[in-house]
């Protein structure tokens, strides 16, 4: 995570004094705080993530795969980011040959048929990637394809890594051996001492006339911990930095489809890739399912993250539902086929096919949401559905906790999923929210939530609209287990993004977070395991705070949130605590709500670090116009 930090080591007074000299000062408020005085506990699962396949943020994103439309998908104009090489005097043309694929779900495959080529003269195809694809120095590069020609002549396939401005191959392998059957053809590119750039594309061509068919073309460049079919590496490290908890998949709308028949279907997702048909992904774009069910709960495993896992419940957002009885009888079972695949043991049908899959442990599993923003169902069938699907699996897995997704009227669900989309100022007057809320009623799992201000990232009013309502959901820790913001991802690229205000923005060659995204990371960084008693007078309407403590490091976590355009002084007063205690003050501020970080300047905003001692039992503190601070204080 980029990050700047001072190592200025500065008193409470110094850090006030120089504020008020800085800005002017409105009437200061009062923050009485009890740490020897627990309230309510704070969820351990607090804070996590959610993500679906919506503005790339799989394919094109955080799943490393350097080609795009690897299966060979065509519309009117022609294969989509594929066109034909023809070097020198070459002739070539290429069509979708929808006889012949390596698999039943890849029925088809692209057939390139050469009329003249020569070594010199090479003719083949090439695909340009999600917005070119990244290459480095020094860099290892592994791919794959499925192959078969119409007779042995064809010769030797090359396979390069070209510059897209200077026409040279960075790296190039040789494939040989290609038969008249389908077969797995792998290749290793590595390139020297070149200049990093995103313009660049993938050839694969041949020096001999003949006839040659492909089918799931593949480049992967090094993935987060060396998975194969694994992650990037850049943006698996700015969500680990956010310290998540949980993560919720496949996603939302992505889970339900526009259509039945376009649903996650998890058993077309696990598998080799070649078993994996890919599906329309509501957001208007076709998914590669290379991040398939398996490689959700691997991502869970590499961030020590636990699955929170929807199931689909028979509703899909063209207004299409299956009625509660026999017809959804076959979706309820799949559930529970879904649920032994995550869960069994090998002696178990569909634990046996994970461990086929490669993975032999089981995932540990707490959490399972039934279907995904069933309120917007206008047959009313979902009380019917929740409870059919409630009875099957707490029969089966009765110690698992299941979340509806909108309020029920006939039971009492374990948990319930609340989404949020609104400005900051609805944030800051909607912070208190689950103060009010009955703690009789179902747990709450704030599943989608985000202020959306600015694009294709949040600026900084969204940023202190977020770090506004994330202290109600610390405060009401005690009520809600879960929350997570949405959207995560957002590939920046023209043509990139389908929902604006996404937390993480990138292109093929880098990537950046967002102010608001270092609110969540500085939110998460410091959270303790109870709230204490505390007292704010004559705070304002943007001022917002809350306070926790970590029992086993001693240490006091207060979130502060300074909304308004004018400095806020503070006097602080915390009994009991040691007159010269140390303390850490992280800081996020701005000039101005729109101020923000962008692809091109991605370090505008970003938490400052300063060592702070001899805090005493009271003391005061100015907060800078639009900032978020958090002081960190050693109760030890």
């Amino acid at each position: 995570m980029p990050k700047k930090t001072f190592a200025h080591i500065l008193t409470i007074a110094a850090i006030a004094a120089f504020t008020l000299a800085a800005f002017g000062q409105n009437t200061p408020a009062t923050l009485t705080i009890h740490p020897d005085q627990p309230v309510s506990a704070v969820s351990p699962t607090l804070y996590g993530l959610m993500t679906e396949e919506i503005n790339y943020s799989y394919d094109g994103g955080l799943y490393a795969e350097m080609v795009r439309n690897r299966t060979f998908r065509g519309d009117w104009s022609g294969i989509l980011y594929w066109y034909l090489v023809e070097g020198g005097n070459a002739k070539a043309k290429m069509e979708v040959d929808n006889s012949t694929g390596p698999s039943a779900a890849l029925p088809k495959s692209l057939k390139i048929e050469i009329e003249q080529a020569d070594t010199r003269n090479q003719a083949g195809v090439l695909n340009v990637g999600w917005w070119g694809m990244a290459v480095h120095a020094n860099t290892d590069y592994k791919g794959s394809f499925y192959a078969k020609t119409a007779s042995a002549d064809v010769g030797p396939i090359t396979v390069s890594l070209v510059n897209d401005n200077t026409g040279k191959a960075v790296a190039t392998a040789t494939v040989r051996e290609i038969g008249t059957d389908w077969k797995q053809c792998t290749f290793a590119l590595k390139t020297g001492a070149i200049e990093a750039s995103a313009g660049n594309h993938l050839s694969i061509t041949a020096g001999h006339a003949g006839t040659l068919w492909l089918q799931l073309v593949s480049l992967f460049p090094p993935t987060y911990r060396d998975r194969a079919n694994g992650n990037r590496i850049d943006l698996m490290e700015k969500l680990a930095a956010m310290h998540p908890a949980f993560l919720r998949l496949p996603g939302g709308n992505y889970l339900e489809g526009d259509h039945i028949n376009e649903r996650f279907e998890w058993k077309k997702t696990i598998g080799p890739l070649v078993d994996r048909p890919t599906h329309r992904s509501p957001w208007n774009y076709q998914s590669s399912d290379g991040m398939g069910l398996l490689e959700f709960l691997e991502w869970c495993e590499d961030l020590h993250m636990q699955p929170v896992l929807a199931v689909y419940a028979g509703y899909s957002l063209a207004q299409e539902h299956v009625n509660p009885g026999a017809d959804l009888e076959p979706y309820v079972q799949d559930a529970l086929d879904e649920l032994e695949y995550v869960t069994g043991g090998p002696e178990t049908k569909w634990g046996a096919e994970r461990v086929k899959d490669g993975h032999p442990a089981p995932f540990k599993l707490t959490y399972v949401e039934i279907g995904n923003e069933d309120m917007f169902d206008k047959s009313g069938s979902y009380e019917g559905r929740y409870a059919q699907f409630y009875k099957a699996i707490k029969a089966k897995y009765p110690e698992l906790q299941l979340i509806a997704t909108m309020p029920l009227k006939n039971m009492k669900p374990d948990a319930q999923d609340d989404h949020y989309y609104v400005r900051a100022t609805q944030n800051f007057a909607d912070a208190s929210h689950y103060d009010k809320v009955d703690r009789n009623g179902p747990k709450i799992f704030v599943g989608e939530w985000a202020t959306r201000e600015g694009a294709p990232t949040p600026n900084m009013g969204a940023a202190l609209g977020d770090a506004a309502w994330m202290t109600g959901l610390e405060r009401n820790s005690d009520l809600i287990v879960m929350a997570a913001y949405a959207p995560l991802l957002v590939n920046v690229n023209p043509g990139g993004m389908q929902w604006e205000t996404d937390l993480i923005g990138y292109n093929a060659m880098k990537s950046y977070g967002s102010p608001a995204y270092f609110a969540q990371v500085m939110f998460a960084s410091y959270l303790g395991d109870h709230t204490v008693r505390s007292k704010l007078e004559n705070g304002g309407a943007k001022l917002f705070y809350s306070a926790t403590v970590n029992t086993a490091k001693k240490e006091l976590y207060l979130k502060l949130v300074n909304a308004s355009s004018d400095p806020q002084p503070l006097q602080i007063a915390m009994p009991g605590v040691h007159p010269a205690a140390n303390a850490k003050l992280v800081r996020l501020s701005a000039h101005d709500t729109q101020e923000t970080n962008s692809i091109n300047d991605p370090n505008r905003l970003v938490p400052v670090e300063t060592a702070v001692h001899d805090v005493s039992g009271n003391f005061s503190l100015t907060l800078p116009a639009y900032s978020i601070q958090v002081l960190q204080v050693d109760l030890k």
